[in-house]
This record gives structure tokens, sequence and C-alpha cells, in this order.
């Protein structure tokens, strides 16, 4: 199943926001940055370094 990075990114903030209470500014950084990471030439290494 292909699920849209927008969609994920926005089903975790919100799990985020819920489950854990953190700041919503540090929320909003941290899914920034991830949209940013993935979307840049650092996305594949950052992959190969997961697997």
């Amino acid at each position: 199943m292909d699920v849209p990075l927008w969609l994920a990114l926005l089903v975790v903030g919100f799990l985020g926001i819920k489950l854990v209470r953190p700041p919503w500014w540090l929320v909003a950084v941290l899914l920034l940055g991830g949209y940013l990471v993935a979307d840049s030439m650092l996305g594949p290494a950052v992959g190969a370094v997961i697997k």
C-alpha cells in the first residue's frame, strides 16, 4: 500500500500530539525537518542507514 508522505506526516504528528503531549513548536520542527530531509538528496542516504 502506497501512502502519500503528507498523509503519513499528518498521522504521525496527530498521534504524537495526542499521546506524548510535546510542545507544538517541537512537533512542527520535527515534521518540517523530516519532510525536507525526505525530499532532499539526503533522503536515500538516510534510508540506507536506517535499513
